[in-house]
């Protein structure tokens, strides 16, 4: 199934679409994007590629954020690992989510109607909200958004992991995959490493013990 824009058209007015990347990870920020894909370019040939980032390549996703940033409006927001232990990842992500629609609203030359938010809890704004689970396959402002939260941490992991090599963050974006774990308990954790996940809460507990 590949989205479209029947949720955006039950709507009158500017539509947005909202998502997150970076709930799961062990290291680095949450990411979250807020697009309005204007009516005037909804035909136009890469507006139909458009899909959940994880369903395209890394190369099709970079060339999409790159279409999507120059000719949509577009707001983003980067939740750094401090904010994400004092008030947990739920609170967090949906703080990231309000902070791109207010840096996205700061830009949108009309009011906006309504938001259409990826899975099951929405942050709290000042227009109506609907919820959509698995959204960023079912619209198409949801999978803009998706595009360009995870392009934009991608970038951001693929920065760190220059000076972290050890961690594999160019491969593994800060999740938890195998290479992950064995250099935490090997190296140690790093300033970008979440204190609140586990096993880095565990091994910190080890080291002040």
């Amino acid at each position: 199934m590949r989205p479209d824009f029947s949720l955006e058209d039950n709507i009158n007015g500017i539509v947005c679409g909202i998502d997150e990347v970076g709930r799961g990870p062990l290291a680095g920020p949450v990411v979250a994007a807020c697009v309005y894909i204007p009516e005037m370019i909804r035909e136009t040939a890469w507006v139909k590629e458009l899909n959940d980032s994880k369903k395209l390549s890394a190369k099709k996703r970079e060339v999409l954020n790159t279409l999507i940033q120059e000719n949509c409006i577009c707001g983003i927001d980067i939740l750094d690992i401090e904010v994400i232990d004092q008030i947990n990842i739920l609170q967090a992500t949906l703080r990231s989510m309000s902070n791109a629609f207010n840096t996205f609203q700061a830009k949108c030359p009309e009011s906006i109607a309504h938001a259409l938010v990826d899975g099951n809890k929405a942050p709290k704004l000042p227009c109506s909200v609907a919820t959509v689970i698995k959204g960023d396959s079912k619209s198409v402002s949801i999978a803009a958004a998706s595009i360009v939260a995870k392009v934009t941490r991608d970038t951001l992991m693929a920065e760190l992991a220059k000076d972290y090599p050890q961690y594999g963050w160019h491969s593994n974006v800060g999740y938890g995959a195998k290479t992950h774990i064995e250099a935490i308990h090997e190296h140690g954790i790093t300033p970008h490493h979440r204190r609140s996940f586990e096993p880095v809460k565990s091994l910190l507990l080890k080291q002040h013990a």
